[in-house]
């Protein structure tokens, strides 16, 4: 769920075992916890990177020059790979990733007010743009409201 920019703006030093120190919109840190399969994504990734990485770069993501990959350069590898799974690129980008993220996250139970710290969203209202509610969400929000099951009297004076 990060931003292309604090993807691109992780430092080695920001990436630990099990959580990432991310700079959000206007300087604002946060820590993300990692998940098991984005710890192992890291551990994989970290010898290429020490192969890759020029000697004075602070840069997580590296790219073939050596720096700092940039935006551009994570738009097109997501791309590329959107392609290689037949999906069209025009459909989908790296924002509706971290859109999609927003939505599996709520979809699974956790709360608006948790997922939007793990976005790094100041207003919850901004989080709630990216949340999705379907009609079969509705049905069960309406089925658990403790009144469902009430049946009121039908007449006054105790008459039923």
């Amino acid at each position: 769920g990060l931003r292309i920019s604090e993807l691109v703006g992780l430092d080695d030093t920001d990436v630990r075992r099990d959580s990432l120190l991310v700079r959000g919109k206007g300087g604002k840190e946060r820590v993300v916890f990692l998940n098991d399969a984005c710890r192992d994504a890291v551990d994989a990734y970290r010898p290429l990177r020490q192969l890759t990485a020029g000697p004075d770069c602070r840069a997580f993501f590296v790219s073939a020059r050596r720096k700092r990959m940039s935006r551009d350069a994570v738009h097109a590898m997501v791309k590329k790979t959107l392609l290689r799974a037949g999906l069209d690129p025009s459909r989908y980008s790296a924002h509706k990733l971290r859109h999609t993220a927003a939505t599996l996250m709520i979809q699974n139970g956790v709360d608006v007010r948790t997922v939007q710290e793990v976005l790094g969203h100041t207003n919850l209202n901004t989080t709630q743009i990216y949340t999705h509610i379907d009609n079969a969400e509705l049905h069960i929000a309406a089925d658990a409201n403790p009144l469902a099951g009430f049946k009121p009297d039908k007449g006054r004076d105790g008459e039923k």
